[in-house]
């Protein structure tokens, strides 16, 4: 198990169909974006079909996990039981994918410390044995 950031009280994703195979991925601990099949667009979350030319076909593209800070806010009040405040919540602009940004959290940092642009990794939270969430922490 990785290190904990979030009680267990939080409520899990909902997965689908389509979702599916991005949360396969992240339970291996790797961090993939949609790409369309036919015009090589990504888009994040995942979609039945392209958002530029609305073909179903569609893979994955496996990212390195590294991105920067686009925007963040910092969370007083807790959603879960138990959950440690304050916590982040970012949007992060990940390298490699064609543009597409993650919200997720960033982790292992004060909100004194967060700035735009700030350089961040992917680091996983295990939830389970089937379900680990990315989070971020600066590179």
């Amino acid at each position: 198990m990785s290190e904990r950031f979030f009680p267990d009280a939080m409520p899990p994703p909902l997965v689908d169909g389509t979702t599916l195979p991005w949360w396969q991925a992240a339970a291996e601990h790797r961090l993939v974006v949609q790409e369309c099949s036919q015009c090589s667009h990504t888009q994040f979350p995942p979609s039945p079909i392209c958002s530029e030319c609305h073909s179903p076909e569609r893979g994955w593209r496996a990212l390195s996990g590294l991105g920067k800070v686009y925007t963040y806010t910092v969370v007083y009040r807790p959603i879960a039981a138990g959950q440690t405040l304050p916590f982040i919540v970012a949007v992060i602009s990940l390298e490699g994918s064609g543009g597409v940004r993650l919200i997720s959290n960033l982790v292992k940092v004060s909100p004194e410390e967060i700035e735009i642009g700030m350089e961040v990794k992917v680091i996983w939270e295990d939830m389970s044995e089937t379900l680990s969430i990315p989070r971020f922490e600066r590179r």
